[in-house]
């Protein structure tokens, strides 16, 4: 149910996070009153790579990116994250910084829980400490998976991956902020070989390229061309 102001209720939002929905009614309220909402514009920073960390996100709207920047203003996008979605885990449950910078791309709306009202959680709902392990093992073996495809992958064969993932039916929706330049920095290259990675997929009759959407024509073949069981 919205609340007053008619924004989705956090009580029904952190309900339908997987790991948090081990949460009775009572604990859901409680987090939900601990929680600080935050709105965000295109381009903003929600915070910088070794700052420290002030707890766990939870995004309400909008899209946002978790990246690395090396020295010379190269970003590497490790994921992006939309609605319903959550991050910043290990900076919360490895007491540590922040592990990476995350940006709005768009104008975005998070839920920010403190980091100790997260670990008076996990101490009072061992289903919740099991179901934050598994969570953080799942994004151990993406970041695992993510290092495999730089060192071991082609462009094409990444972007394959990359469309397959995202992909919820065959029709693939363009946000408005999926730019050539923003694909290329979460494929780990540049944007003039992400065009022709997509030139070379659509000729071969792999996927057809239009300004809103990309549309998957042959999901068997694009599995075969990442390198994927059929």
């Amino acid at each position: 149910m919205p609340d007053a102001d008619g924004h989705p209720s956090i009580v029904d939002l952190l309900a339908s996070i997987d790991y948090l929905r081990s949460l009775d009614q009572p604990a859901l309220q409680a987090v939900a009153r601990a929680a600080l909402r935050r709105t965000y514009d295109a381009g903003q920073v929600v915070f910088f790579e070794g700052e420290p960390s002030h707890g766990f996100c939870v995004v309400e709207s909008g899209w946002l990116k978790a990246i690395k920047m090396s020295p010379d203003g190269r970003e590497q996008v490790l994921n992006f994250m939309g609605p319903g979605e959550v991050f910043n885990g290990i900076g919360v449950f490895a007491r540590a910084s922040n592990p990476v910078s995350v940006i709005a791309l768009e104008p975005s709306t998070l839920w920010i829980i403190q980091r100790q009202t997260m670990l008076n959680l996990l101490d009072d709902n061992p289903r919740l400490a099991q179901a934050v392990i598994q969570d953080l093992a799942d994004r151990v073996l993406h970041l695992v998976q993510l290092v495999e495809d730089l060192s071991l992958r082609t462009v094409e064969e990444r972007l394959a991956r990359l469309l397959l993932e995202q992909a919820q039916t065959d029709n693939l929706p363009r946000q408005r902020w999926a730019t050539q330049a923003e694909m290329a920095a979460r494929l780990g290259t540049v944007p003039d070989v992400v065009n022709r990675a997509l030139r070379a997929l659509a000729q071969a009759g792999l996927i057809a390229v239009e300004r809103h959407q990309i549309r998957i024509l042959d999901k068997g073949g694009l599995k075969a061309k990442a390198g994927l069981d059929p």
